[in-house]
C-alpha cells in the first residue's frame, strides 16, 4: 500500500479566518484549515481571527495575528507583546482562572494518552501571579552602541529590550537596571556570540524572599580592569547587597554559568527560609523559583507520604536538602543523593544550619548509590523523587522496585516524562494511589508543577 504525499494546504503568507480551537501546551493559539494546524500567538480558544502564514512543514505550521474579531471572555486585556515573543510569560493574556484550568486539562490530556486513569485535582493557584521569581538569568547584546539586557524572542537569539520582567521580583528588576547602567558608564562591551568578541553575557540575580539578602553574578568571558570598577560601583549603588561574584564563562555554549565563580564579596551566598528552615543558596543552586508557593508544595508532599515518625526517607535529586530538611522533623531518618557535588555540600551545610541531625547528603547517582545502600542494611519506607524535566531514568526506577521500596512520591515538573514514568511504575507493581495534585508554580508560564503517590502492591 502506498501513503498519500502530504499536501500542505496553505503557503507562507497566505491569509486565512477561522475560529481557534485549542491551546497548545506551550499556550500557543491553535487553527485549522484543512485539519492542517497552524498555530498561533496572541489567540485564544473561540476567538475568530484572521492570521498569516509565516512557516510550514509536512505536520503544522505557524501564523501571525493580523486581527482578532472577536475576544475570549477569559482575555486579559492589556499589551503584553513582549512578554508573549520571548516566552517570559505566554499566557499572561490568559484569565488567571483560566490558566489554573489549562494546566489541570494539560495532565488530564497527558494522563489520557497514555490510558493512565488517575483523576487530576484542580490547580492550586499561586499566592503570588506576578513578580514571584526569586531569580533572573538575564542576557545582554550590545543594542545601537549600548550594552542592553532584555530576552530573546522565542526560536532566536534576537534580544527584546526590556527593564519590566512582569514575572520576577520587582526589586530584582530594578537591580539589573542599575547593575546595566553602571556597565554601560564603564563601557564594558556585552559578548557576541557570532564575533566571540566582548565581556558581558548574562546578569543573574538572587533575591531571598524572607531575609531580602541579595546575589548579583556578572557572567563574564574574561575578567578585565573595568570590572574592578564596576564591583565598587555596584557595591555602593546596591544597598542590599550581601554577596557579589563574576562568573568566567568563555566557552562557545548556551550553558548560562560555568564552574568557575571568582568571589567578589561577601560569603559566597544567600539565605532565604522555606517555613522555618534556612538555605543556602550558592550560584549554582536549585531553589524554588516561587517562594510563596513552595511551602504549599512541600505541604502536599507531606500530607500524602503520611509520615509517623518512623520511616526512613529517600530524598532522590535532593539538591540543597530543601524537602529533606523540610520533613526531618516528622521522620526518622532521611538519605538524599544528588549528583551536584556543589549542591550536596550545600545540602550538608543546610543541615547544619538548621540543626537538623538525621539528615544525610552523598554524591552520586541513584543507580550507583541506591545499590550501596542497599547493601549497607538500609531500608527505606518512602522515597521522594522530585527528577528535572527529563524525568526519572527507567534504570532508576528498576532500583527502586529492586530495593522493594513500598511508597513513592513523584514531584513533577513536566506532566509529559511524569506520565510516561507512571507507566513504568504500574508495570513493575506499583499503584496510583493518590489524585495527581498540579500546583502552579509558574503564573502566566505553561510550566506545571505536581505530586503523585505509589504504592508497591503486595503479590
Amino acid at each position: 500500500m502506498t501513503l498519500a504525499k502530504t499536501i500542505v494546504p496553505v503557503h507562507r503568507g497566505d491569509q486565512l479566518t477561522s475560529t481557534v480551537t485549542d491551546l497548545t501546551y506551550e499556550g500557543m493559539g491553535v487553527v485549522k484549515q484543512d485539519g492542517y494546524p497552524l498555530f498561533v500567538e496572541n489567540a485564544l480558544p473561540g476567538e475568530e481571527v484572521t492570521v498569516q502564514v509565516t512557516k510550514t512543514n509536512k505536520q503544522y505550521g505557524f501564523a501571525q495575528l493580523v486581527k482578532r474579531l472577536t475576544s475570549s471572555p477569559d482575555r486579559v486585556e492589556g499589551e503584553f507583546t513582549d512578554y508573549l515573543q520571548t516566552g517570559i510569560a505566554p499566557l499572561a493574556h490568559l484569565k488567571y482562572a483560566a490558566q489554573l484550568k489549562f494546566k489541570q486539562q494539560q495532565v488530564e490530556h497527558l494522563f489520557a494518552a497514555q490510558h493512565l486513569a488517575v483523576k487530576v485535582l484542580p490547580t492550586l493557584p499561586s499566592p503570588v501571579q506576578t513578580g514571584y521569581r526569586n531569580k533572573a538569568q538575564i542576557p545582554v547584546q550590545m543594542i545601537d552602541g549600548e550594552l542592553t539586557t532584555g530576552f530573546y524572542r522565542k526560536r532566536s537569539h534576537r534580544l527584546v529590550p526590556m527593564t519590566d520582567f512582569f514575572i520576577q521580583d520587582p526589586r530584582i528588576d530594578e537591580i539589573i537596571v542599575t547593575v546595566r547602567d553602571i556597565l554601560r558608564d564603564l563601557d564594558i562591551a556585552a559578548y557576541d556570540e557570532r564575533t566571540h568578541r566582548g565581556v558581558v553575557r548574562h546578569i543573574m540575580v538572587r533575591r531571598g524572599r524572607a531575609t531580602g539578602e541579595v546575589m548579583v553574578v556578572l557572567v563574564v568571558t574574561k575578567v578585565v580592569p573595568a570590572l574592578r570598577q564596576a564591583a565598587d560601583l555596584i557595591k555602593a549603588n546596591v544597598t542590599d547587597l550581601t554577596t557579589l561574584l563574576w562568573n568566567v564563562n568563555s566557552e562557545n555554549t548556551n550553558v548560562i554559568l560555568s564552574d568557575k565563580n571568582q568571589m567578589i564579596s561577601g560569603p559566597g551566598y544567600i539565605e532565604d527560609k522555606i517555613g522555618e528552615r534556612r538555605f543556602k543558596i550558592s550560584p549554582q543552586s536549585f531553589f524554588q523559583i516561587n517562594s510563596t508557593q513552595t511551602p504549599r508544595l512541600y505541604h502536599i508532599v507531606q500530607e500524602l507520604a503520611e509520615f509517623t515518625g518512623k520511616e526512613t526517607v529517600i530524598d532522590a535529586y535532593s539538591g540543597i536538602g530543601t524537602i529533606g530538611l523540610t520533613i526531618a522533623a516528622q521522620v526518622k531518618h532521611v538519605y538524599g543523593m544528588e549528583v551536584v557535588p556543589a549542591a550536596v555540600k550545600d545540602a550538608q551545610a543546610n543541615a547544619h544550619l538548621n540543626h537538623v541531625d538525621n539528615a544525610e547528603y552523598t554524591v552520586g547517582t541513584a543507580e550507583a548509590v541506591l545499590p550501596r545502600w542497599q547493601k549497607a542494611g538500609i531500608k527505606a519506607d518512602v522515597c521522594i523523587v522530585d527528577p528535572p524535566r527529563k524525568g526519572l531514568a527507567s534504570s532508576f526506577i528498576d532500583v527502586l522496585k529492586e530495593m522493594n521500596v513500598p511508597r513513592i512520591i513523584y514531584v513533577s515538573c513536566n506532566p509529559a516524562t511524569l506520565a510516561r514514568d507512571l507507566v513504568h511504575f504500574q508495570d513493575l507493581g506499583y499503584a496510583i494511589t493518590s489524585p495527581t495534585q498540579v500546583v502552579d508554580m509558574f503564573p502566566q508560564t505553561p510550566h506545571i508543577e505536581s505530586v503523585t503517590r505509589l504504592d508497591l502492591q503486595e503479590k
